[in-house]
């Protein structure tokens, strides 16, 4: 009995030290701080609005992963009243690269929330304010993304903020663990004419599926010597740069499988992704198909396919750009051979109505487009005389 009774204390002795030794500090939950509507720009690219320090001017910014500070567009600047202090410091996009001004120890205004402490650099965003048809006064990028625990929802298009601690996904997604310093790079699987993973910068502000870098497309063979590709003219920061379009066999993110994915090629002249180092750079119309919880701080995302994952991909090639220039929608460059080029049109023509919309909105006109075998009628203004045309969209599948 006595040597029971000394058996069972010391069990019990093992058994209380286990469980002391199992306590350990734990996070608090993640405090939901506000949430932020959004509108959605061609290629799924995220529109939000706010406020810059004490100004009462409500502001257009773009949310960019691939942008590694905050900023604001230099015409803003200067109405707002700004005086920016100049910096040896660059930016680099696909278009060029650039010293850049700041304007130092700033607040962003958000619904609900006031974010502290930014310096927001100056850049040139006329190019982007011509592309999308609307004043793009900022870009919101890593200063302000990875103080917060940031949740996506494409669905219902509203932005979560919530404070740094434990969140509880939601079931049915999956989880990514891109490598990140300031700017998120993600593994992927390509396949076409070969099947090569490569990484690549996961870029919300880049409104197409997938970007890939000459060099990477020569150096491993990817693309089938068969495809046709289609020139076409593309803008980034810095300005337009002509490029290709095409198409992939396959993408794989995670367990998520795309077929037929449409890609542009273009020579990487400022060295944006390093290459090697970067294959390229994964888009928002891609990435738009999932709802997605980003963790900066703990590198960690969630996505969860969302009611968009299964949309249709844009192969509709017409070889011709509309850009928004001094309140009039006008053709940009035009593709020789293109379906635009063969019947006449031209650079610099002013576009009055497309298919019988004369609304004078880029986004619709430019939906108009996205429809690969449609058939367009677009009228124009070419030296004070109305001219209409019509061409059939052709398919880069």
């Amino acid at each position: 009995m006595y040597k029971q009774l000394l058996i069972l204390l010391l069990l019990m002795g093992l058994i209380a030290n286990a469980l002391y030794a199992q306590e350990e500090f734990v996070e608090s939950p993640a405090k939901h701080l506000t949430r932020i509507g959004f509108k959605q720009l061609t290629g799924g690219v995220i529109l939000m609005r706010a406020m810059v320090a004490e100004k009462p001017d409500t502001l257009n910014f773009i949310l960019d992963t691939g942008s590694g500070g905050i900023s604001l567009d230099s015409t803003t600047a200067l109405e707002l009243g700004f005086k920016p202090i100049p910096s040896e410091r660059t930016i680099r996009g696909i278009g060029g690269i650039r010293k850049v001004s700041f304007v130092y120890d700033q607040s962003l205004r958000l619904p609900g929330l006031t974010v502290d402490s930014l310096n927001f650099h100056i850049n040139d965003y006329t190019i982007l304010t011509n592309v999308y048809g609307m004043r793009i006064d900022g870009i919101i990028g890593y200063s302000l993304i990875h103080r917060y625990i940031v949740y996506v929802n494409y669905d219902s298009l509203y932005i979560d903020l919530f404070e740094q601690g434990t969140i509880r996904y939601p079931r049915g997604g999956h989880h990514l663990k891109p490598f990140i310093t300031t700017l998120p790079v993600q593994s992927l699987r390509v396949r076409d004419e070969e099947s090569i993973n490569s990484r690549f910068l996961f870029d919300m502000g880049a409104g197409l599926c997938l970007l890939l870098t000459n060099d990477f497309v020569n150096d491993s063979s990817l693309i089938k010597a068969k495809r046709k590709r289609y020139t076409k003219q593309a803008e980034g920061l810095g300005g337009a740069v002509d490029m290709e379009v095409t198409v992939i066999r396959e993408v794989k993110l995670g367990p998520y499988k795309f077929r037929n994915v449409p890609v542009y090629i273009f020579d990487d002249e400022f060295n944006v992704t390093s290459y090697p180092y970067l294959g390229g750079i994964l888009g928002n119309d891609l990435l738009r198909r999932f709802n997605l919880y980003m963790n900066y701080a703990k590198k960690d995302f969630y996505i969860i396919p969302n009611t968009h994952f299964n949309d249709l991909f844009d192969y509709s090639y017409s070889g011709m750009e509309l850009y928004f220039v001094e309140g009039l929608i006008v053709i940009g460059d035009v593709a020789k051979g293109s379906p635009a080029f063969k019947v006449g049109l031209k650079e610099n023509d002013v576009v009055v109505g497309i298919n019988r919309k004369f609304n004078q909105n880029l986004q619709d006109y430019k939906a108009e487009l996205q429809m690969a075998g449609r058939r367009v009628k677009i009228v124009i203004l070419r030296d004070e005389e109305l001219l209409e045309f019509e061409f059939k969209t052709q398919s880069i599948l």
